[in-house]
């Protein structure tokens, strides 16, 4: 069940990347046509730039989850290199509740702005008087769907790792084991399936068959 979830949910964020890269191709089409009338015609549109700003915020929000996914979000991990090759797993399951931790903390705070501004009917000051609800909702939805994502990843993660640990207990390699599972099990959702039944092969431990407990 959660390695379908996962499936889906990595096939919703890919659906809203392109959502959101569509809307940043629009408004940069948009500020294009504004600078075209300008110089070309001395008028202008008004507002190109408010708009390309609400839709670059969508956009960010929208693609959280994806980055996720592809590993595309920045990290520093000098000391990976240093640390014992078994611990991979764990730091990368600790950076990911740091991650959806502080993402879950900042979506609470954008929650309670986006309901003041349904509260009091809130529009930008500016010349449009944009409802700041129409960009607000859609860049909470993303805040949301990215902090789920996360949640899904390190539940689906830890129970990866718990199959490679049956499977390392019951070959008799579990030390092996330690050894061989990627660091990337954590961040890598397509090939948890994969590693679990590549696993459950002897060989694939460094393990003769006979020396199979």
């Amino acid at each position: 069940m959660l390695e379908t979830l996962l499936k889906h949910s990595r096939k919703l964020s890919l659906w809203l990347t392109w959502a959101g890269g569509t809307l940043i191709v629009l408004s940069a089409f948009l500020v294009t046509l504004e600078v075209l009338l300008r110089k070309i015609f001395n008028v202008s549109l008004g507002g190109a730039d408010e708009i390309s700003g609400y839709a670059f915020g969508v956009a960010t929000a929208f693609a959280f989850s994806f980055a996720l996914f592809e590993r595309a979000h920045i990290r520093v991990d000098a000391l990976m290199n240093v640390l014992p090759r078994a611990l991979h797993p764990l730091i990368n399951m600790f950076g990911l509740l740091l991650l959806v931790g502080f993402a879950a903390i900042v979506t609470l705070m954008v929650w309670g702005m986006v309901a003041d501004t349904l509260q009091h009917g809130s529009r930008s000051i500016t010349p449009l008087r944009v409802p700041l609800a129409l960009p607000q909702i859609p860049w909470l939805i993303g805040r949301i769907l990215f902090v789920a994502s996360g949640l899904l990843v390190g539940l689906v993660a830890v129970n990866r790792l718990i199959q490679l640990m049956r499977v390392g207990f019951q070959i008799g390699g579990f030390l092996t084991l330690l050894t061989e599972v990627p660091a990337r099990l954590v961040a890598l959702p397509a090939q948890g399936g994969q590693l679990v039944h590549q696993f459950r092969e002897p060989r694939n431990f460094g393990l003769q068959p006979g020396n199979v407990a």
